[in-house]
This record gives structure tokens, C-alpha cells and sequence, in this order.
């Protein structure tokens, strides 16, 4: 849930006239969410830093703020009509709650570990919940361990744990993705929100390959996020494409997505490679996800 540098540093810049209508401090870290103008945003406070993990405009709460929002709705370019979806990481629920307009007969399951965030999205940025759309307070990995002893599968699986300031490192490991492939419906895809501006760039890069083989990088230039769309081996025809752009883009366009564009910046592992090929694969024995992060 990192937002592009450049929406930082504005938010930075008018971080004096912001107000605090929200703080506490949870079992894992300070929550704050804060106005500015029409602006609301959820932040996790820490020593050396204030990042924002999801905000939304208080006049306009359908349009998204974040670029990396955004990107993630390239999943539907390469999938269609999901109908069990699970998200890994709640922040204000944005994501949850765009997908529930979009395909409300569609089962959507959070998974959130802090009780605290869950508490805030309901409170502060319109969390909805119904019989359709449900959650649950647990770590990720367990969550996944246990729907794959139960045999469950979601056909779009988005991975949205992430931070600037911290990795659960064991999200991002091959035995945990070997264990989210397990409950990966046959034409499904998982996307994964992450950086493109870091050391563990090529890490995480070898590590999705060697359980999904070939996926597909989502990221725009000069920008520190990338989403990456695994469990898909090759891109959509261009025909494909713009049959779902036709399809979604009227549909998107509240929301200020728009996949047109979006498909510009998408692009396949099976042409670019662009990690060398003796990078260290990151395991459960193996994975300074932190130390690499910067």
C-alpha cells in the first residue's frame, strides 16, 4: 500500500494544515487518519516516517487517489468476470469496495491482520460489508494455509500487505507463493502490489518466476510501484484487450481507471527478463525482504 512519491511529497507539503481526526495506537503499529481540504487518508505512523496507506476524497469517494489503485484493475484485462475474490491487506477497503460496485454478485473475502485498521475502514472511509463481501482479522499466511486445506479457490487474488516502511517477509517467499498457487482457480490471476525501486526488486522478480513461471509487470516510468499479475504465463491478445477495454472502461470510468492506458504499461517477463538469471530465489530459510527494501 505505497503510494507514488510525488503524491508523498504534495501530501507532505500540506501536512501542517492537515487535521487529526483519528489516532491510536494498535498492537502493530500508530494509525492516524488525517483531513487535508477534501482529502481523508489513513496513514501509519512510524520513527522515521508518515506513509499513506489509503485515502480518499470526502466529495468524490468513488474516484481513487493512488496510481497503484489503478494499476491493479489490469487483473481484468487477463481475467473475466471474477467471482471469488481475496484480498490480502484492507487498508481503507478501496479496492474491496470498487470490486463489489463493479461485480456485486462476486464473493469478495479481506484478510487483514490488524484488528485496528479493519475498525478505522469501517468508521472512516466506507468500508462496506454485507453477505457478499466479508472479513476476517489474520495474518495472511494463515489464512492461505488454511483455505487450501480446505480446498477453496479464488479466481483473483490481490496481495496488498506491503508498506514503505515494512515487508512481512513471510509473504514473500516461494513456499508462500507456492501455497496462494494452491488456491488459485484454474484462469485466475493474483496481483501483487510492490516496488520497482528497490534491491529486492530482483529477488522478488526470480522468486515469483520460479513458482509462476512467466508474469506480467504492470508499472509506469519513473514511478516506485509495480503490480505484478502472476499465474498468467503470457499477455491477452490485442484483440482480447481491447474487447475487455470496450467492455469495462464506461464502467471504470467513476472510478478515474482507465484501462486504455493502463494496458500501455503492461509487459511480460517472456520478453523482458530483466533480473539476472543467477538471482537468489527468496525461501522461508532465505528472505531479507527489509534489508533489501531500500
Amino acid at each position: 500500500m505505497r503510494n507514488c512519491l510525488l503524491f508523498l511529497a504534495v501530501l507532505f507539503s500540506v501536512a501542517a494544515h492537515s487535521n487529526v481526526v483519528h489516532e491510536e495506537r494498535s498492537l502493530y503499529r500508530n494509525i492516524i487518519v488525517d483531513e487535508t481540504h477534501d482529502l481523508r487518508c489513513l496513514k501509519f505512523n512510524t520513527k522515521s516516517s508518515q506513509t499513506s496507506q489509503s485515502c480518499m476524497y470526502k466529495n468524490n469517494p468513488d474516484k481513487l487517489v493512488f496510481n497503484y489503485t489503478k494499476l491493479t484493475f489490469a487483473s481484468l484485462l487477463v481475467t473475466d468476470n471474477p467471482k471469488n475474490v481475496l484480498i490480502i491487506g484492507l487498508g481503507g477497503g478501496t479496492l474491496s469496495n470498487v470490486i463489489h460496485a463493479l461485480y456485486p454478485a462476486a464473493k469478495i473475502h479481506n484478510v487483514e491482520i490488524d484488528p485496528a485498521v479493519l475498525k478505522v475502514a469501517r468508521n472512516y472511509f466506507n468500508f462496506i460489508e454485507n453477505d457478499a463481501v466479508t472479513s476476517s482479522v489474520q495474518d495472511g499466511r494463515i489464512f492461505i494455509k488454511r483455505a487450501a486445506i480446505k480446498k477453496q479457490k479464488y479466481d483473483w487474488i490481490i496481495l496488498d500487505a506491503f508498506n514503505g516502511d515494512y515487508i512481512p517477509e513471510h509473504l514473500l517467499t516461494k513456499e508462500f507463493f507456492e501455497e496462494v498457487k494452491s488456491v488459485l482457480a484454474e484462469g485466475g490471476v493474483i496481483a501483487a502490489n510492490t516496488f520497482s525501486s528497490s534491491k529486492l526488486y530482483e529477488h522478488e522478480s526470480a522468486t515469483y518466476h520460479a513458482v509462476f513461471g512467466d508474469f506480467i509487470n504492470v508499472s509506469r516510468a519513473n514511478r516506485s510501484n509495480r503490480i505484478i499479475l502472476a499465474g498468467v504465463n503470457s499477455m491477452p491478445t490485442e484483440a482480447q484487450i481491447n474487447q475487455r477495454i470496450k467492455a469495462l472502461n464506461p464502467r471504470l470510468k467513476k472510478y478515474d481507471v482507465d484501462l486504455k492506458a493502463i494496458s500501455t504499461y503492461m509487459q511480460s517477463t517472456k520478453n523482458k527478463q530483466d533480473w539476472p538469471a543467477n538471482t537468489k530465489v527468496l525461501t522461508d530459510q532465505y528472505s531479507p525482504a527489509n534489508l533489501l527494501n531500500f
